[in-house]
This record gives structure tokens, sequence and C-alpha cells, in this order.
């Protein structure tokens, strides 16, 4: 209970003088009302948020990656990503941006603002500055074509890689985004995705294993267990896609609020048992837990708890993690030999069937207490149909537009690299360097 007291007697002045100026000249006093000032706390909060999810692609995925494939790619695999990274930025400033959050355009896409014209120091309806709202949605759009290196490491072209990379990001990243997150059907429908499961993981995944299944195996492919050549390398990076993850997942409730603690809360539960899980499983088939097990099954757990991570309690994002973990370890060591494609680093294996889990399970775990809309142990069970539709939406798109690309980009100039070069590693002819040059 408050304390009650007298205070200082100018103070019952001032509120009389306040209540005599709203009473005598109300319209006076509302014309000082102006525009919500931006909130400084939550606009530092996306920026830190900005700056660890770009740490999840240079140089967490570029690490993760670079040490999980094969010594002669080393440098193949970092130049890729970190290219990307620059690439996607101009992409992203020049015309990604404008379609997936713009207004005024198409069936999913908008144009107003090309080449960021009319951009404001405010975002529409929010307290940050817009410029902190398109740095944030740029670091999400360099990391999703990224994760797709990882399905073909070793066999693509560097040039052809490139302008894939653009293609994809105008022509499906773009329009997804927009139809989940920019105001399109999808959201409009009331399908779930808090910070991406969809429009990043989803997506990529697919992308991965339609660019895997055109570009064709590997030489090495029948070798089922390639090892990674640098397994801390592994770790580091899987370390820091962990660490990025919290900005990923939290800075997407855009304010320094509750929701935003309570995602990241969710992210560490759900990395935690995804790890867990996959160790499990691991451990029962194989006889012996591996470390590159462990960090596998807790990126599986990240990924699978991310669509999810702003509208469940903590109780479900431990078991979306650990659906996560089991199906995620299932794809990479028993879908993936039975399905005969070779997707290197487990792009699809992970990201893809790791992003239909969390999306599902968004339509079953989903608390209105917490996100505004009840899932199906709440009564609502039209929200899993609504999870699978979106799922089923952004799959066949995917696919479709992916698998266009990439005949395309095949017959004008080529994808795959000559066998010699795949042979000898794309290091020295692709780039003039390997890794352990000096």
């Amino acid at each position: 209970m408050a304390r009650v007291g007298h205070g200082p007697p100018w103070r019952g002045v001032a509120a009389l003088a306040a209540l005599v100026g709203l009473v005598v000249s109300p319209r006076m006093a509302l014309a000082d009302v102006g525009p919500p000032e931006m909130n400084s706390g939550d606009t530092a909060w996306m920026l830190v948020s900005s700056g660890v999810v770009l740490l999840m692609t240079v140089p967490g995925l570029l690490l993760f990656y670079g040490g999980m494939g094969h010594r002669k790619n080393v440098v193949s695999t970092l130049m890729q990503s970190f290219t990307i990274c620059g690439l996607i930025t101009v992409v992203w400033v020049a015309v990604g941006y404008s379609l997936a959050f713009g207004v005024g355009g198409f069936f999913f896409i908008g144009y107003d603002q090309i080449l960021m014209t009319g951009i404001t120091t405010h975002k529409q309806g929010g307290l940050v500055p817009e410029a902190v709202f398109v740095i944030f949605q740029m670091t999400f759009a360099i990391i999703a074509p990224a994760i797709i290196t990882g399905a073909f490491t070793g066999r693509i072209r560097f040039k052809s890689l490139l302008l894939f990379s653009v293609l994809w990001v105008i022509l499906v990243y773009a329009p997804v985004t927009h139809w989940l997150w920019g105001g399109g059907f999808l959201q409009r429908l009331g399908v779930l995705d808090f910070a991406g499961g969809t429009v990043v993981h989803i997506n990529a995944g697919v992308a991965g294993l339609v660019a895997a299944l055109v570009i064709g195996r590997g030489i090495d492919h029948q070798k089922r267990e390639r090892p990674p050549h640098n397994l801390p390398l592994c770790v580091i990076g899987a370390s820091l896609l962990w660490i990025g993850w919290f900005g990923f997942n939290g800075g997407s409730a855009l304010a320094a609020d509750g929701r935003a603690a309570l995602a990241i809360l969710c992210t560490q539960v759900a990395a935690a048992t995804g790890m867990l899980s996959w160790m499990g499983v691991e451990w029962l088939r194989r006889g012996k837990p591996s470390l590159l097990g462990n960090i596998s099954g807790a990126v599986s757990g990240l990924v699978a708890i991310t669509p999810a991570s702003g509208y469940v309690e903590p109780i479900g994002a431990a078991v979306i993690g650990i659906a996560g973990g089991a199906s995620c370890y299932w794809a990479c060591r028993s879908l993936k030999p039975l399905g005969n494609y070779d997707d290197s680093l487990d792009a699809f294996g992970i990201h893809g069937l790791g992003g239909i889990v969390g999306a599902l399970l968004t339509g079953v775990f989903a608390r209105e207490a917490i996100g505004g809309t009840a899932g199906l142990l709440e009564g609502n069970p039209y929200q899993l149909v609504l999870q699978g539709f979106g799922v089923l939406v952004v799959v066949t798109y995917c696919a479709g537009v992916t698998f266009v690309l990439l005949k395309l980009i095949q017959k004008v100039m080529g994808l795959r690299v000559d066998r010699d070069i795949e042979i000898d590693g794309l290091d020295l002819h692709e780039h003039g360097e390997r890794a352990e040059d000096r």
C-alpha cells in the first residue's frame, strides 16, 4: 500500500493550473499532443538485435558451414556466405524491402519504397525508426539464401550462385515475407510466424532441397558419413548461431518488453531440448553421442521454435524443441539416404523440416494470453489447419519458382562446375586460393 503524505504545496497549485488549462482551452491542450515519441529503449534493443542476427551469418553460419564441408572447398564455402551478405544488402535496399513491406503493389508485393524513397524516421504505427526496421529485416533476408548454400557445397559455380541469390530474394523471399509479415493474404488469414520459421527456414530449406535435386549428387555422395574437416569451427559457428537467435526471435517482438523476454526464454529452452532430443536418439541408434549431433540438435531446436517463440509458454517450447531435434535427426540420417539426394550440409533436413515441424506445432501450443491467438490445446483446431495451409502454400510456391529459376540459370550459364574442378575442389579453380595459403 502506498504511503499518503501532504507533499510540497506547489504540487497542488501546479495540478490545479493544469486542470484549469484543460477546461478553459481544451483545443490548445490537445494541440500540444503530437505523434508518439520514438522509444529509445525499443530502438536500442532493435539495433542490438540487428547486430546479433547479422552475427548469425557472418561469422556464425559462415564458420558452421565452413568447418563442416570438405577441406578443398573451405574458401568457396566461406566466400559464398560472406559475399551474399554484401550482395543481398544492396538488393534489399534497392527493391527487396519495398516488395516485402511496401504498399500499393500487386497481389503479393508493394513498390512504393523502391530505392528507399519515402523512408521516414518512424515505422508507421511503431515506436522505432523505420531505418532500424529496414536493417533488422535485412539481416533475415541475408541469412535465408546463405542457408541454401549448405545444400550444394562444392558443386555450384560462384557466378551462378550470385545470380540465383539475387533472383530468389526478389521473386521468392520478398513475396513470402509480404504474405506473412507485410500485410499479405496469409497474415490476414491468421497464419502465425513470429520470427521466420516459414519466411526464412521453410523457404530456404525447401529451396535448398530443390537445388540439391536440380544440381545433382556430388561425386562423393556414396560416402554416407562425411565428417567435418574442422569440428571446432563448426562448434564456434553453432555457438554464434545460438547466441544470435536471441536477437532473431527476441527482436521480432519489435520492442524491449515482456514478449521479447518470453521469446528469448522459449528460444533457450527449445535449443536445449532439441540438443538433448537429438543426442538421445543418436545415442540409442549409434551407441554413442557425438559433438556434431549435439550442435545439430541445438540448431534444430532453434529452427523449430522460431515461428512459435512469441506465442507459446516454455513448456510448449520444450516439446517443440524435442520434436524438432528428433524429426531433424530422422530427416538427416534416414530420409536423406532413403531419398538418395545430396543435401550436403542438411539445409533441408534441419531448416526445412525443422521449420515445418515448428510451424505446425505453433498451431497446437499457441496461447491466447501470450500472442492473442489460441491453439489446438486451447480448443482452436482451426489454427492448426491454418498453419498447415500456410506451410503448403509456401512450400509449393517456393519449390516451383526455385525450380524454374535454377533451370533458367542452368540453360543460360550453367549451374554445376566441371567434374575435374569438383574433384580438385572449388577453392583454387573458382577463387585462386586455398584455406592453408599464407
